[in-house]
């Protein structure tokens, strides 16, 4: 296993490297704009790179997950249609109509449908016949772009996925589950290097790279994947559906609220602005890496709280309750978030003028 995680570790960093000259190559570059204030053009081959590692590992070890060559026909496919965006802007109705195909192969082929949504409203089961499929479909394509909106500055997208993957990979743990665990620690050690030339350690600037399209969206659908994997069989299930909710807790309740807030201001859902959970700590004064601390810390809790309540076994309806909560009241602080950053500007001291422009955002 230590060596397994080693090769993969080290095999993801070769993989950076040799990626990111062919980005420069092809120009499969991100250019800074006014919505991108990074510095010079950067490769966007970070998901390529680090899911060329996965897919190996996963060809050599298939039994690791079910349906393995599904999975790698599926994301293999997003992975290029993701790289296919990245050089040349694809439309986004085509990629959902992509993302809803992809959908309906889990589902057929791979038999991953979304029927038991447990004991969500109250202590009574609910098992959604028929229309799970259409709710599978929903799910999966809101956790594909749910991960894909939250990539807004170094080192988040990659720090996010690592912090829901090894959640999930201490309840399959807890679940005797090794072969599922085994696959989320390869998806951990094949992030981390990205994670480190992202926010330019230890190389500096130089050797920076983003993830693109073509990483965040396989991430999402990774992630989904081993949701209903997890929760979906009757006999081996490792946790409950309502606590996929709380594993990637920070990228569904910032989708969902920027979805819901872009609708009311009567704007397109799908068009970026700087409204999002990181623009907000960084107009209160925070710099990157100081947002993507504080993000970062709001994720581990929220996973943890998910963990704890599945080993303890606490009531799925009063979960998923809380979690409704916590989502409403996500959504009220940030409709009101630029009047609460004025006053909490003036009661901190905080010069408008001093704060810094991100260095990356353009979701």
């Amino acid at each position: 296993m230590i060596a397994s995680t080693l090769g993969i570790f080290l095999g993801s960093f070769l993989s950076l490297f040799f990626f990111r000259k062919v980005a420069v190559f092809i120009n499969l570059v991100d250019e800074p704009n006014a919505r991108k204030h990074h510095n010079g053009a950067v490769p966007l081959v970070g998901g390529l790179a680090v899911f060329v590692v996965v897919f190996s590992f996963l060809y050599a070890f298939p039994e690791t997950i079910s349906s393995a060559y599904l999975y790698l026909s599926c994301a293999g496919i997003l992975l290029l249609a993701g790289v296919a965006d990245d050089l040349y802007d694809i439309s986004f109705k085509f990629r959902l109509l992509l993302q809803f195909i992809i959908s309906a192969l889990m589902m057929w082929v791979g038999e991953l449908v979304l029927f038991d949504v447990g004991e969500l409203f109250g202590p009574f089961n609910i098992n959604l016949s028929y229309f799970g499929y259409l709710m599978t479909a929903v799910v999966v394509v809101g956790a594909i772009n749910a991960f894909n909106m939250v990539d807004g500055i170094d080192g988040l997208l990659g720090a996010l996925s690592t912090i829901t993957f090894s959640a999930l990979g201490v309840l399959f743990y807890l679940n005797s589950q090794h072969e599922l665990m085994t696959f989320c620690v390869a998806v951990v050690f094949a992030t981390i290097p990205y994670i480190f030339m992202n926010l330019g350690i230890p190389l500096g600037q130089r050797f920076k790279i983003f993830m693109g399209d073509a990483g965040s969206t396989v991430i999402g659908f990774t992630v989904v994947w081993l949701l209903l994997e997890g929760s979906q069989d009757k006999e081996y299930s490792a946790f409950s559906p309502v606590i996929a909710l709380w594993l990637a807790a920070i990228p569904i309740m910032d989708a969902v609220t920027t979805i819901a807030r872009r609708i009311k201001k009567g704007r397109s859902p799908f068009k970026p602005d700087r409204e999002h959970l990181h623009h907000v700590l960084m107009r209160l004064g925070l710099s990157p890496r100081q947002a993507l601390v504080v993000i970062c810390l709001m994720a581990l809790v929220f996973a943890a709280v998910g963990v704890v309540a599945e080993v303890f076994n606490w009531p799925q309806y009063l979960m998923f309750w809380l979690f409704i909560s916590s989502t409403l009241v996500y959504y009220f602080i940030m409709s009101k978030i630029w009047r609460i950053t004025v006053r909490l500007r003036r009661a901190m001291g905080i010069n408008k003028r001093s704060l810094k422009p991100p260095k990356k955002t353009y979701n």
